[in-house]
């Protein structure tokens, strides 16, 4: 089982910029898809973005042109930087680990959870 430990997270004003790290443990890496979701107060856990081990990638639309998901294999880290940010990125944020050869991204799907990290979007 992969172990994930996210950082990063804060407070920053609306426009701004945020970047969030979660390194990974316990299993090879390349394993995984990584993936980060999202979760607002009273919402449901929502999928944010995806990167393949070969470095993929697929975004949420609401968040299309404005976050970038990465990952550095040799560091065993993924991350997601975060631009232009709006109140409603408020929501913590969760690094997900899903195994290779899962049919899709989802949180059905995810193996392993990071502990999550609040960012708050002030307007």
């Amino acid at each position: 089982q992969v172990q994930l430990v996210e950082s990063g997270g804060g407070l920053v004003q609306a426009g701004g910029s945020l970047r969030l790290a979660c390194v990974a443990s316990g299993r090879t890496f390349t394993s995984y898809t990584m993936a980060w979701f999202r979760q607002a107060p009273g919402k449901e856990r929502a999928f944010v973005a995806t990167v393949t081990w070969s470095g993929d990638y697929i975004y949420a639309d609401s968040v299309k042109g404005r976050f970038t998901i990465s990952r550095d294999n040799a560091k065993n880290t993924v991350y997601l930087q975060m631009s232009t940010l709006k109140p409603e990125d408020t929501a913590v944020y969760y690094c997900a680990a899903v195994p290779r050869g899962a049919y899709r991204v989802a949180v059905t799907t995810v193996s392993a959870w990071g502990q999550g990290t609040q960012v708050t979007v002030s307007s």
